[in-house]
């Protein structure tokens, strides 16, 4: 839990100063100049698949999975995991004001603030808090392998597409990690849940 959280307050202390990550603009100007349709089609697909437009159905899905199957701890553990991810993206967002990238004019312009990224976040919420639950079954590494490159495809739509700085993503995925496996040390009280029975109590 400790490692994401560094890696998170070493790019915010570089937004607060202004100063760039050294490899920002590099990576999305070497994207840019591989740009063709195909790209422009498959990247504008994987951008819109982890918008909230999208994933906010799949979260109230699971939440309600859980809830028929009165598996209440588990549905408190993945409302807080992914609500608790998406109001701290909008939290940090305007905390930190960073500006959009504006190397070029973009197929998918946005015009919201950029730093975390809201995809990277979301998708990242999802996905680790999926393995959390997951992991004393044998879906644990179909949902790790799916997942991880889920969460690396969008990742990479929101660089090729320009409304994200690569720091803005790896911001976005280590607060998202940060914030799951925290909540599961503390209602779980390990990494990830241990048994399939297992739940975290909600009572008073």
């Amino acid at each position: 839990m400790l490692t994401p959280l560094l890696v998170f307050g070493f790019l915010a202390e570089e937004v607060v100063e202004n100063e760039g990550f050294f490899l920002d603009q590099a990576v999305l100007l070497f994207l840019h100049s591989h740009a063709t349709p195909q790209f422009d089609r498959l990247m504008l697909f994987s951008s819109r698949i982890g918008s909230g437009i999208w994933v906010a159905p799949i979260d109230l899905v699971v939440l309600v999975y859980l809830a028929t199957h009165r598996r209440w701890g588990d549905a408190f553990f993945w409302g807080l995991a992914v609500g608790g991810a998406a109001l701290l993206n909008v939290t940090a967002k305007y905390a930190f004001g960073r500006a959009r990238p504006n190397f070029w004019l973009s197929i998918a312009p946005e015009t919201t603030l950029s730093f975390p990224s809201g995809h990277a976040m979301q998708t990242m919420a999802l996905v680790a808090a999926l393995v959390v639950l997951v992991w004393p079954t044998n879906a644990r590494w179909p949902a790790l392998i799916i997942g991880g490159l889920f969460v690396l495809l969008v990742g990479l739509s929101r660089l090729y597409l320009g409304v994200h700085y690569p720091s803005d993503i790896i911001a976005g995925w280590a607060a998202s990690v940060a914030w799951v496996v925290g909540l599961s040390v503390i209602l779980y009280g390990h990494v990830a849940k241990p048994a399939p029975k297992v739940e975290p109590s909600i009572s008073a």
